[in-house]
């Protein structure tokens, strides 16, 4: 048969994977819709909204781990320059943590890699609707985990220590005072539950405050 001809009007959907397989995989299977033309494919974050500027398209499908920019970052980024673009983030690591911050980064869905082309495809048409469309596995265990407990100067403090800097080197980057950054590191531990710095940002990680 035939491949039916995309209609006059295709929803018009940026691709961010840095996964080269995953990406031309996604690309080709939703180039498959008769509705759905992918105009762009990047596969860093700080390349997203250089795409959308130049190719205008009605939803971006991001991943959250990408080099450069993560994606949750790159969907704060499209919500400021490219307003009319709807995000709809796209990851391997299902973290009540990563709905959370991507809802407040203004994405308009959540779902997870494993789920059908076809559920993804619908989720593209449905979030350029106006609806939000969310994994419901992940939006249960997003409202049993509860909010982020860790307050973004003790996310910064964590974030800085993931090379194995020393608390001197952390105060450096963050021009703050080493006493200073032992209290966020010592408050980021209990709330954590953990013993040290290294296992609090794993954890932190694990549930997706990072």
């Amino acid at each position: 048969m035939p491949r039916e001809h995309h209609p006059a009007k295709s929803i018009r959907v940026l691709l961010a994977e840095d996964q080269g397989m995953m990406r031309g995989a996604l690309a080709l299977l939703l180039g498959m819709e008769a509705d759905i033309e992918v105009v762009a494919q990047v596969a860093a974050g700080d390349a997203i909204v250089d795409a959308a500027l130049t190719r205008r398209p009605d939803v971006a499908l991001l991943d959250i781990e990408l080099p450069g920019k993560s994606g949750l970052d790159a969907a704060a980024d499209l919500r400021d320059q490219v307003p009319d673009c709807r995000v709809l983030i796209l990851t391997t690591f299902g973290r009540p943590g990563y709905l959370r911050r991507a809802m407040e980064a203004g994405a308009a869905g959540f779902l997870v890699k494993d789920g059908p082309v076809e559920e993804l495809a619908e989720a593209v048409r449905r979030v350029l609707t106006g609806e939000t469309v969310i994994d419901p596995v992940l939006a249960a265990a997003a409202l049993s985990a509860g909010p982020n407990p860790l307050t973004a100067r003790e996310c910064d403090v964590l974030n800085a220590s993931a090379d194995g800097a020393t608390v001197a080197d952390i105060a450096d980057r963050l021009h703050l005072s080493e006493s200073t950054v032992r209290n966020y590191l010592s408050s980021a531990i209990g709330k954590t539950g953990t013993r040290n710095r290294m296992e609090a940002m794993r954890e932190a990680r694990q549930q997706g405050w990072l």
